[in-house]
């Protein structure tokens, strides 16, 4: 009843008229942005960002909340019409989608995927409304140790799963860290790494960091791969649905959102590996197997669906626990401290209707989303054949602008090009953003857990083993960490018991197998996180 009361107080403030239409505003801006090829929901609201700067909170997070699912959106309309997906959650949304769009079904992939979006959102916000508060209850009751052993544990995890190696991405988690160190140690009030700029003092702007990493660095990237060749999109009409279509995307859509919700919610979850399963489950439980590969609806319907459902998942340990588990939310976390909001276990008490607001907001942004974008679906194709030069020279002129207004100093702006130049080399050399972001967010809020709980402790390191919740986080961030090199050996002792084979000497055919093929590839894999595979 307490959530329901909560939940019904949020959407009385959501629905106030100037709320409503900070909501419609952040809904077209976040299509807009997010529809053009390249741009992901994460550069969506990190480009955005600055717009809500003069706002009062509430009013700026239900803008937001609009502008995340409006990019969500345009994702998949990028994803469908030009086979360009913006991030890589909306690559299996490509597989079969832009096959429909050529097949000339494009109005129909696009329907499937934005009421699949609709529906799977509007759940995955109902479950975060439901679960956000357990979680909270839950974490009140975590001191020092289990909250910093929790946070160790969402930075190690998201950042050994991202990237073509493991070493690429604690290279940017470092560098993240590193970023997040810049300014006055809030004990000892010492300077660090400020280089004698007294501008520094006050350590970095979180959003002119997300702005630089993403809007400037992925402009940066994509205009020095510009093709000079013009974009091909697939005219597409008002998108609809016959009842054919319907009956074989609704059970996709559940599905979809099943998968989608609890990995968003989880460390490290993210939406691809839930997209990956929804597309492999509808290719075997479909009845139309021939159509896959060549524009099968269902493989339109189910990833999406697990997409947005993973997107609402998200919010639950942002809000409850201050823990962003992809790019889209760290950037919604630098938000949140430009507010000098901090999303943690006293967000709901200390930020109660603002809180409430935001979730309803979701609910209200998601059918806005869908009464609004699917008539002008073909509004949003012809923002596709925008010059690609005219878009990347909007993208920054915008990202400078913002990035000055945040402080309006001067100096913003060399560490915005700085920074971009940095962003623009991480992707040149394979590094993901999305640790760097987390590193520059949480570093110092680690900082402050670990040195309450060595506090609390006299200095003593036992004290960081002190609470069983954090003894068991550790033996699973020890299991992360282990797990390539046990990977490995398991990889590498299995052929010579299950390898056989007649004729030959018996020693000779384990070690080529064992010793030569795999495990030469998995030195190197090891060496590169795999990434002859992934990259």
């Amino acid at each position: 009843m307490d959530v329901w009361s909560s939940l019904m107080d949020g959407f009385a403030t959501a629905l106030t008229p100037m709320n409503l239409l900070f909501a419609v505003i952040g809904v077209l801006l976040g299509t807009a942005v997010g529809v053009l090829p390249g741009l992901g929901p994460a550069m969506t609201v990190a480009l955005l960002l600055p717009v809500t700067a003069a706002l009062e909170p509430t009013s700026a997070f239900i803008m937001f909340a609009g502008i995340y699912y409006g990019g969500m959106f345009g994702g998949s309309t990028t994803s469908i019409l030009l086979n360009t997906p913006g991030e890589s959650s909306s690559v299996v949304t490509a597989i079969e989608g832009n096959k429909m769009a050529k097949a000339g079904r494009a109005a129909q992939a696009l329907a499937t995927a934005a009421i699949g979006s609709f529906i799977a959102g509007t759940i995955g916000t109902a479950l975060l409304a439901v679960f956000a508060p357990i979680v909270v209850q839950f974490a009140v009751s975590l001191g020092a140790p289990s909250y910093f052993a929790i946070m160790v544990l969402a930075l190690l995890a998201v950042t050994a799963v991202l990237g073509s190696s493991r070493l690429r991405g604690f290279a940017s988690l470092a560098l993240g860290l590193a970023i997040g160190l810049v300014g006055i140690d809030s004990v000892t009030g010492q300077r660090r790494l400020t280089f004698g700029q007294p501008l520094l003092v006050d350590g970095l702007d979180i959003v002119v960091v997300a702005v630089a990493i993403f809007a400037v660095g992925e402009a940066l990237w994509v205009a020095a791969h510009l093709r000079r060749t013009p974009l091909h999109v697939i005219p597409v009409g008002r998108p609809w649905m016959g009842k054919k279509d319907w009956g074989r995307s609704w059970k996709p859509w559940l599905r979809g959102t099943a998968f989608g919700f609890p990995f968003g919610a989880l460390p490290a979850g993210g939406a691809e590996i839930p997209t990956f399963l929804s597309y492999v489950t509808e290719k075997r439980l479909t009845k139309h197997p021939e159509e896959f590969g060549k524009g099968a609806i269902e493989g339109v319907a189910g990833p999406e669906a697990a997409n947005n459902a993973a997107a609402a998942g998200t919010m639950t340990p942002l809000l409850a626990l201050g823990l962003p588990t992809n790019a889209t939310a760290a950037v919604m976390l630098a938000a949140f401290t430009s507010y000098g909001i901090q999303p943690g276990p006293q967000l709901f008490s200390s930020e109660g209707p603002l809180v409430w607001a935001l979730i309803a907001s979701l609910f209200i942004g998601n059918f806005l989303l869908l009464l609004i974008n699917l008539p002008l679906a073909p509004v949003w194709a012809k923002l596709l054949q925008l010059p690609r030069p005219y878009l990347y020279a909007g993208i920054l002129f915008f990202a400078t602008l913002g990035a000055y207004s945040v402080n309006l100093q001067a100096f913003d702006l060399v560490i915005l090009l700085v920074l971009g130049a940095l962003g623009f080399m991480m992707r040149r050399f394979g590094l993901p953003v999305l640790p760097l972001i987390l590193g520059v967010i949480l570093g110092p809020r680690i900082e402050g857990q670990l040195r309450k709980t060595l506090q609390l402790s006299a200095g003593d390191p036992a004290g960081l083993f002190s609470e069983p919740i954090a003894i068991v986080v550790y033996i699973i961030v020890a299991l992360i960490l282990a797990w390539p090199l046990i990977f490995k050996l398991v990889r590498r002792n299995r052929p010579v018991a299950a390898t056989v084979v007649p004729g030959n000497s018996g020693a000779t055919v384990p070690r080529e197998a064992g010793g030569v093929s795999h495990g030469s590839h998995r030195a190197d894999g090891t060496a590169d996180g795999d990434g002859g595979s992934d990259g």
